[in-house]
């Protein structure tokens, strides 16, 4: 880990630490409600607290992160009110974001959406959930991206980080993965035959289809 952070240290190094500590929280490694200890994370990520403790200020500004007066920085533990109105929030972003990547769409951006549905369902195939998941992540991502609605994409990307802290709950077994592989298919069709209206309601379907999900867990 300290290694890693080295190579890439062209850039401030509290960015790096935020980027570090990001990655660690939403891929688990810091569960949720669990307190970020800036002894440990200084010396596992080889800085001094003082980075630490500036990165979980910009993390709590994401809502990835919450202070508690005097007992430290936690791990946001989404409630289930909270985890629904994020969904029902990116639902109405992600049909918005959607039509307009159909209307902007060339074969390049086609293809690489393309891609990933290709490559998502390989995934499927091998059972590689964590392979799934991230994957996922990156096509919506390129999807707000072939928008070219630079406000949009950032408000869409920072409510998917609160959303993530739950997601894992949500893309687990193969038939939700099949399902939501299938709805990711339906947007990409969409988008490459540039049908705008059809990519806006195939983008907030699938997004309340993981909020259905997400509730059919409770």
């Amino acid at each position: 880990m300290k290694e890693a952070l080295a190579l890439r240290r062209q850039r401030p190094l509290v960015m790096e630490i935020r980027d570090e500590l990001e990655r660690m929280i939403l891929n688990g490694e810091v569960e949720a409600g669990e307190r970020l200890n800036e002894n440990i994370l200084a010396e596992q990520l080889g800085v001094s607290r003082g980075p630490v403790r500036e990165a979980a200020r910009s993390l709590e500004k994401e809502g990835l992160v919450t202070t508690v007066a005097n007992q430290g920085v936690f791990v946001r533990k989404l409630s289930i009110e909270d985890a629904l109105e994020l969904y029902d929030l990116r639902a109405m972003m992600a049909g918005y974001l959607c039509a307009l990547a159909a209307e902007r769409s060339d074969a390049t951006t086609s293809a690489g959406l393309r891609s990933f549905v290709d490559q998502m369902n390989v995934a499927i195939g091998t059972g590689d959930e964590a392979l799934y998941f991230q994957l996922n992540l990156a096509f919506h991502d390129s999807i707000a991206a072939a928008s070219g609605a630079g406000r949009a994409k950032t408000l869409y990307t920072s409510l998917g980080k609160e959303v993530q802290l739950m997601r894992l709950r949500v893309l687990s077994g193969a038939a939700s993965l099949i399902q939501s592989n299938t709805e990711h298919d339906l947007i990409v069709a969409a988008i490459e035959s540039g049908d705008t209206e059809a990519a806006r309601r195939h983008g907030a379907q699938h997004h309340m289809n993981g909020k259905a999900r997400l509730q059919a867990t409770l």
